[in-house]
C-alpha cells in the first residue's frame, strides 16, 4: 500500500505512525528500495512506533523528551534541509485513551491528558520555530471534525478535556493548516472505524490525524490533501493519508 501511494504521490517526505515494530525489524532495506534512503524511526513490539523517511537528508532532533516517562515510542523528530533554511519536522502518535472518557477508571485515558499536557508544557516552555508537527493526534478538536458534536461530546477522542487539551497544545506556537486549507465550517475526516460495514455511506468519521505549521512557514502552505479514496483500497489501514504540499524555497 505505502509503495502504491509513493507511486502516485511521489513525496519527499513521508511520516509514519503505530508501525508495531521493533528497530531491528524494521525494514530499511525494502523502504530504500522505493525512494527513502534516509530513515529515522523508533518502534516497539506489537505496540506504537513512528518513523520518518526521506529522499533527503535527516538530522536526528537530540534531546527528545521521554513523554509520560514511559520509553513507548510516539514522538521522533529531525531537520531537514530547505533552500530556504532547515526545518523541523516532528512526528507523534498520541495515545488513544480506552474507551471510558474518566481520568480516575480508566488509566488509557489519564495517560493520554498527561502526554497531551506534557506535549504542551514543553513546547510553551521551547517554542517552536520553523516547524511542522504531524501524526495521529487521535484528538478530534473541532465541532464538524467529527460526524456528530452533541453524540460524541463523551465518546473518547470528541471529549472536552482532550479538545481543549489539544487546542492549548496547538496554541503553544502552531497554527492548523488542515483548517487554514479547509475552513472550520466544513467537515473534515481522517479515520474512518472498521465497525461500520459501509464506511462512506455511513461516513461517520472523526479527524485524527493532523498537519501543524508554525507562523513563519505558512507562507509556505501550498495545499493540503486527504487521501479518502485509500480507505477503499485492499487491507486498508482505518486512517488514510494526509498530503502535504509545503514550498518552503
Amino acid at each position: 500500500m505505502l509503495q502504491r501511494l509513493v507511486e502516485e504521490e511521489n513525496p519527499d517526505i513521508v511520516c509514519l505512525q503505530e508501525t508495531k515494530v521493533p528497530d531491528p525489524l524494521f525494514p530499511a532495506e525494502a523502504l530504500k528500495e522505493i525512494g527513502f534512503p534516509y530513515q529515522l524511526y523508533r518502534g516497539m513490539k506489537g505496540y506504537n512506533g513512528v518513523a520518518i523517511l526521506s529522499r533527503h537528508p535527516l538530522k536526528t532532533m537530540e534531546n527528545v523528551p521521554d513523554w509520560c516517562s514511559r520509553n513507548d515510542c510516539r514522538h521522533i523528530a529531525a531537520t531537514v534541509e530547505t533552500p530556504t533554511g532547515p526545518i523541523l519536522l516532528h512526528d507523534f502518535y498520541v495515545p488513544a485513551g480506552g474507551d471510558i472518557p474518566d481520568p480516575d477508571l480508566n488509566d488509557k485515558f489519564a495517560h493520554k491528558l498527561a502526554f497531551v499536557d506534557e506535549a504542551t508544557q514543553w513546547f510553551t516552555a521551547t517554542p517552536p520555530a520553523r516547524s511542522v508537527l504531524v501524526g495521529d493526534l487521535n484528538i478530534a478538536p473541532l465541532e464538524h471534525d467529527v460526524w456528530s458534536h452533541r453524540q460524541l461530546l463523551k465518546i473518547v477522542s470528541h471529549t472536552p478535556l482532550e479538545t481543549d487539551g489539544l487546542k492549548a497544545w496547538l496554541a503553544a506556537g502552531f497554527q492548523d493548516a488542515m483548517r487554514h486549507i479547509t475552513p472550520e465550517s466544513e467537515k473534515l475526516y481522517t479515520w474512518w472505524s472498521y465497525r461500520n460495514r459501509d464506511w462512506k455511506k455511513s461516513n461517520r468519521g472523526r479527524r485524527l490525524d493532523h498537519v501543524w505549521l508554525t507562523p513563519d512557514l505558512m507562507h509556505a502552505l501550498r495545499d493540503i490533501r486527504v487521501r479518502k479514496d485509500v480507505r477503499d483500497w485492499d487491507s486498508p489501514s482505518d486512517h488514510v493519508p494526509v498530503i502535504l504540499d509545503l514550498d518552503p524555497a
